[in-house]
């Protein structure tokens, strides 16, 4: 992540090794950059499914979830004590946020509860490898709460709330493209 007035390259990470926003130093590879990164690769493929989508009301949603995964970043890569240093947090109003969008888009849509075979527009299927990494920062967060490193709970609901979201734009994007969805077939095909 690139803050202002900071210099792009510093040379700090050449040796492993990386500063939280409290300054404090980890290894690259522990947990919390793990995470935090994780939620950037996440924002980036949002950003992607906001730049690809022509729906301005998907282009309002996801540009929220992207304010939201900068919030989440900076709340991971602060720790115990540093947490004063923090300028927002997510909220139990963001998470019914996202509950409210699932509601409304599960209810619009209808899915049917049946694995499909994702790729049948690009929109979705950034979508969908948006929700994938948004699984990935949920787990990767779910363990920072198992070893006592989560400050606010209401991260993991927000991610858990999240891909359904993601899941549900990208099958709203494949309807109003009236693509037929495809269902594996959990066997060979020739």
């Amino acid at each position: 992540m690139a803050f202002n007035n900071m210099p792009i390259s510093t040379k700090k990470g050449d040796k492993g090794f990386t500063s939280l926003l409290g300054r404090r130093r980890v290894p690259k590879y522990h947990l919390r950059p793990e995470t935090y990164g994780t939620v950037d690769e996440l924002n980036s493929f949002v950003g992607m499914a906001r730049a690809v989508s022509k729906d301005g009301k998907v282009k309002k949603i996801l540009f929220t979830i992207q304010n939201h995964c900068f919030i989440i970043g900076s709340e991971l890569a602060l720790p115990g004590k540093d947490r004063i240093l923090l300028k927002g947090e997510i909220t139990q109003k963001e998470v019914d946020w996202l509950s409210q969008l699932s509601t409304d888009f599960e209810g619009s849509l209808k899915p049917e509860p049946k694995f499909i075979i994702y790729g049948e527009t690009l929109i979705s299927s950034v979508l969908d490898v948006a929700r994938a990494v948004s699984r990935r920062a949920e787990r990767l967060v779910a363990k920072m709460k198992s070893k006592g490193m989560l400050g606010n709970l209401r991260i993991l609901e927000y991610l858990n709330r999240l891909s359904d979201v993601l899941y549900l734009l990208a099958r709203y994007e494949e309807k109003k493209a009236r693509v037929k969805l495809k269902s594996p077939a959990y066997k060979p095909i020739s």
